[in-house]
């Protein structure tokens, strides 16, 4: 079952914010009464909890509200700063791995609303090449990463593993054959270095015939993304453009590989993402 963690995040901050905000206006001035008709050694010798129960707040309260400022922190950050994703699919290698843990640039594209996703205050405009994260448009609770390929009235052309962007063929340099490839598959694949229009990156494109070839025209608003695993990729070509408003933000860096539960992380992929 699929479930929004920027929800749940958001649900609890608003929880221990109401739960803090109740315990300063209600129980606070009681707590510090108290505490002014205690004598001074008694009031030393009590402990940081003694002290919060003597306003006559209930103990679940308390609970509460004690997690407030380490939820707010971990909101704060992952909503306006960076937030952390891990990689579940072999969609974009080899740039990315199953497994590979990374940083997303919050800040990017404009600082917006959490859960909501609106724009709030304008940053900078997505560029052709980024990797983004965004809100699968078919199903929001699912976040996706591609690498940006169309920009808002870009023509587009896929045919024979050949990419255009208007009316310009991408150039692409072969670099190898890989007989066993890191695709879940194991599918034999053909890495190419691909310059697409000054950002270079490598793909894989595998032996057989594509399936996802045609023609498109980007609408304003809206981009157009691939996989860099050309053959092994649900992007544009199959779903249609991303809105802008469901952008995230911009993958920049690879922290951290764990492919499997029972295995040893490691930093092996560690560093920026081209």
């Amino acid at each position: 079952m699929d479930f929004d963690f920027e929800i749940i995040l958001a649900i609890a901050f608003l929880v221990t914010l109401i739960a803090w905000v109740y315990d300063r206006v209600i129980y606070a001035p009681k707590r510090k009464e108290a505490l002014s008709q205690l004598p001074s050694s008694a009031v030393e010798a009590m402990n940081k909890e003694a002290k919060e129960r003597l306003g006559g707040a209930p103990k679940w309260l308390l609970e509460v509200k004690s997690y407030f400022v380490i939820i707010a922190v971990i909101f704060g950050v992952r909503s306006f700063l960076v937030e952390p994703f891990q990689i579940p699919s072999g969609s974009m290698l080899p740039t990315l791995e199953i497994g590979d843990f990374i940083l997303v640039n919050k800040l990017d594209y404009g600082v917006r609303l959490p859960v909501l996703n609106t724009e709030l205050i304008p940053t900078t405009q997505p560029e052709r090449g980024d990797v983004v994260v965004f809100k699968y448009p078919k199903q929001p609770s699912v976040n996706y990463i591609k690498r940006l390929i169309g920009l808002p009235g870009d023509v587009i052309s896929y045919h024979n593993k050949t990419l255009m962007i208007n009316g310009k063929i991408i150039s692409d340099e072969f670099l190898a054959d890989l007989m066993v490839s890191k695709n879940p598959s194991g599918e034999p694949v053909k890495v190419f270095k691909e310059d697409l229009l000054g950002v270079q990156h490598e793909i894989y494109e595998s032996y057989r015939r594509s399936p996802l070839d045609g023609d498109w025209i980007v609408p304003e608003g809206h981009y157009f993304v691939m996989g860099d695993n050309r053959d092994n990729s649900a992007d544009s070509r199959a779903w249609g453009f991303v809105p802008a408003a469901n952008l995230k933000g911009r993958a920049f860096y690879v922290w951290l590989h764990w492919n499997e539960f029972f295995s040893l992380p490691n930093f092996k992929n560690n560093g920026l993402i081209e």
